[in-house]
């Protein structure tokens, strides 16, 4: 089956965790990234209020953790997301949990 990552673009805080702790479990050197944040934004909404979003991207590079062992048994940007706004699993079950809010973001990573 296809495996996924659910955002929920709504609530990523741009903390980095997920980039940081894909970086330092894959041993990758600077600049290389499973996962990379990208800040889209600011622009002006509402008067004098401005607005941006943060999401994951998930590169070329995300194994997944294939192979490394984490206490859920999730891959380690996901047990370390501190907004808890990242879900992994099989597409299909994730794509039925994408209808219940529109804010997020489907990304499929094929047979990891």
């Amino acid at each position: 089956m296809s495996k996924a990552f659910l955002i929920d673009y709504e609530w990523c805080t741009g903390c980095h965790s997920c980039e940081v702790a894909c970086q330092m479990v894959n041993d990758f050197p600077p600049g290389q990234f499973g996962v990379k944040l990208s800040i889209l934004g600011p622009w002006p909404y509402e008067d004098d209020k401005w607005i941006f979003t943060n999401v994951p991207f998930f590169t070329e590079q995300c194994t997944c953790c294939a192979g490394l062992e984490t206490a859920t048994g999730q891959p380690y940007c996901v047990a370390h997301c501190q907004a808890k706004c990242l879900v992994f699993g099989e597409l299909d079950e994730l794509q039925k949990q994408m209808t219940a809010k529109p804010s997020q973001l489907l990304q499929g990573v094929g047979q990891r």
